[in-house]
């Protein structure tokens, strides 16, 4: 046999070898899902309580801002597939126009969507500014402070994204937006996601995705430093851009011989999503869901990995009771209590410090003999690795004082 003959056998060999680990990962994938059905089978009724459960995704961009692909179409087909009661939207600004002004605004096909922005202010520092401005692009020349100070006087929600890079810390901003997909997704690796993606996301997409997501413990670690100062809320963003992918022979139109997407709206949007609870008789608005997510009235569900509505966090000193970013008298004591729709285990932080940590439950009862800013993550071991060390639930705080 000629010699190049043998490279060739050779090759095709090694090739071959190297995608046994990805075909095991085509079966672990399959075992997840069958873990995750049976999960479904044991959800709980949720009692029923004073407020109402509202799900949507937050950061997401389409092709009028430049930095997606994602058609107003595909967006609206995406959000309704999931069954998403609102839509936070977070153009990024242009000198030419008004981004926040030519997105869906209000109601479509029953879905609320918040027309937002993405900016960075002269100091570098990125917000998500809710509802957007036609001021948005004007204030990327005012400091951290001043952008502030101007959004804050028009009434305006601005959260951090991407934590790791701010710098203002002394400012006074809204919230922190956590956990960010793309953010995560930056630290896949890349040709091994490539190969697994290639066994698995046909079949099994959100899945394929989900296996990568990773427990944002720095951005964690700097939201508890900063709650312990001053009350804010924290935040899941999809940033979801429906752009990564590759493409044979198509055109700028959007027409494609073959096209594969790693990031379409309908996967993404079941990944993470941000439940606002806003209180019984109020209707869904873009006032009353701005005022509960500044409030810090929500958790980030990581839904891929089972259903998280129903999940509740309150508390009651025996003379009132509040709930997720509320704050609250300690009294003697406080009673702590959290249920969710599955049996996790419930880790209760206070000032980032582990507090107490449940067996398998779906609810703990907790009672709170110090001030503190306290909230809770609950896990579900029962999907094995990772999902041990990546929450299925992040709860906002609750404030004792």
């Amino acid at each position: 046999m000629k010699l190049w003959k043998k490279i060739a056998l050779i090759l095709l060999a090694v090739l071959l070898l190297a995608q046994i680990p990805f075909i095991y990962q085509r079966f672990q994938k399959q075992r997840l899902a069958e873990k995750i059905t049976a999960l479904a089978g044991q959800e709980t009724r949720v009692p029923d309580s004073d407020y109402q459960e509202f799900t949507g995704v937050i950061h997401v961009h389409t092709v009028l801002g430049e930095h997606s692909t994602g058609s107003f179409n595909e967006l609206l087909e995406g959000a309704q597939e999931n069954g998403l009661d609102f839509v936070v939207l977070t153009e990024h600004t242009s000198p030419l126009y008004d981004t926040s002004a030519m997105t869906f605004r209000g109601f479509q096909q029953g879905i609320l969507f918040i027309a937002g922005n993405e900016m960075d202010t002269e100091n570098q520092d990125r917000f998500l500014l809710l509802p957007g401005s036609a001021q948005a692009e004007e204030m990327t020349r005012e400091s951290t402070g001043d952008f502030l100070s101007i959004m804050h006087s028009q009434n305006k929600l601005a959260v951090i994204t991407y934590p790791e890079r701010f710098k203002s810390w002394n400012t006074e901003f809204d919230g922190i937006e956590v956990f960010n997909m793309n953010t995560n997704a930056r630290k896949m690796n890349a040709p091994y996601f490539f190969f697994d993606a290639l066994w698995s996301y046909g079949t099994y997409p959100q899945l394929t995705l989900a296996t990568y997501l990773r427990r944002p413990d720095e951005n964690l670690e700097q939201f508890d430093r900063i709650s312990t100062g001053k009350k804010i809320a924290l935040f899941g963003g999809a940033d979801a851009h429906s752009n990564i992918g590759f493409h044979l022979f198509g055109d700028d139109t959007g027409k494609k011989l073959l096209n594969l997407k790693f990031d379409r709206y309908s996967d993404v949007f079941r990944l993470v999503r941000q439940h606002v609870l806003i209180e019984k008789g109020e209707n869904l608005s873009e006032k009353s869901l701005l005022e509960a997510l500044k409030g810090g009235h929500s958790f980030i569900g990581f839904d891929v990995l089972s259903r998280s509505r129903g999940f509740f966090f309150a508390a009651d000193n025996g003379r009132e009771k509040r709930i997720m970013g509320d704050r609250i008298e300690l009294g003697e004591s406080v009673r702590l209590h959290a249920r969710a729709p599955q049996k996790g285990r419930f880790v209760l932080f206070r000032n980032g410090h582990k507090a107490f940590e449940s067996g398998e439950t779906t609810e703990i009862n907790w009672t709170a003999e110090e001030s503190g800013v306290y909230r809770i993550e609950v896990y579900l071991d029962a999907l094995g690795e990772p999902f041990d060390r990546m929450p299925w639930i992040i709860s906002n705080p609750i404030y004792i004082k």
